[in-house]
């Protein structure tokens, strides 16, 4: 499984990736593998003000349905459209295409609670 150095992680297998000012959140791709095929996402509203560990959402895939956690505090000031009509981009490009929120973070340094790539690496390899 790919889990990129650059970013943080969750232990509930979302991403972060703080760029421009903003937390872009994703699901990784030991999630996404372990969901199976996604046939759809319920993306959170543009506006909502959430606190790290609130649901931002959910995936459906032809297993399960699971949750999509917040892993900082803040505003989500953009939603990934593009996943409306193509959910599958979470399969095929999780930390690019396959990105799910962006959230204007008021507690910056929560990304500093969050999982290193070492770390989350870790984890999944139990």
């Amino acid at each position: 499984m790919i889990s990129p150095d650059e970013l943080r992680y969750t232990a509930d297998h979302e991403w972060a990736r703080f760029e421009d000012g903003v937390v872009r959140v994703g699901v990784t791709d030991f999630a996404q593998d372990a969901l199976g095929d996604v046939v759809y996402v319920q993306l959170p509203t543009v506006g909502t003000t959430v606190v790290k560990g609130d649901i931002l959402g959910e995936i459906e895939s032809t297993k399960s349905v699971s949750e999509v956690y917040a892993p900082v505090s803040g505003e989500v000031v953009a939603a990934n459209g593009l996943l409306g009509d193509a959910p599958e981009r979470v399969n095929e490009d999780p930390y690019g295409d396959g990105w799910f929120c962006a959230i204007d973070p008021t507690v910056p340094e929560e990304l500093e609670s969050l999982l290193s790539a070492e770390d989350y690496r870790a984890l999944t390899a139990q």
